[in-house]
């Protein structure tokens, strides 16, 4: 496996949820969603995610309802609840953040997120370096 090495980051981009946030930047996710998904499914400790939908399925079931959503197992409830709900439906409320799928549609896509872009900064020490650096004495 190859490792990272240590490096210096030369791009940044920062999540942004609401309120007076800078976006500069919104990155197509379509091909990632199933990924994002599975990811917040095995986050079953904190937050919208984890198991809530499998839960949520048990609880109607036992009030003699279903949602068709939530499929007829587990991980399909889980799976589904995450991708309707906590990332588009309830998303504002659940996560503090717009919906992932309307972001998408604003800008053509069909899963999108908002990302506030720091490029490459010009370094300022190089230019010093090159004015002011001298040869070493020996």
């Amino acid at each position: 496996m190859d490792l990272v090495k240590p490096h210096n980051v030369a791009e940044r981009y920062f999540f942004t949820r609401r309120g007076p946030q800078f976006v500069n930047r919104i990155v197509d996710i379509s091909k990632y969603i199933d990924k994002k998904v599975e990811s917040n499914m095995v986050n079953v400790t904190q937050g919208p995610a984890g198991n809530n939908g499998s839960i949520l399925r048990k609880k109607l079931a036992a009030q003699g309802k279903s949602l068709p959503i939530l499929g007829d197992d587990d991980r399909t409830a889980d799976f589904n609840y995450i991708k309707h709900f906590v990332l588009d439906i309830e998303s504002p409320r659940l996560r503090f953040a717009p919906s992932d799928k309307k972001i998408g549609e604003k800008y053509g896509l069909e899963w999108a997120e908002r990302f506030h872009y720091i490029g490459p900064l010009h370094s300022n020490q190089d230019d010093y370096i090159t004015k002011n650096a001298v040869p070493l004495k020996k």
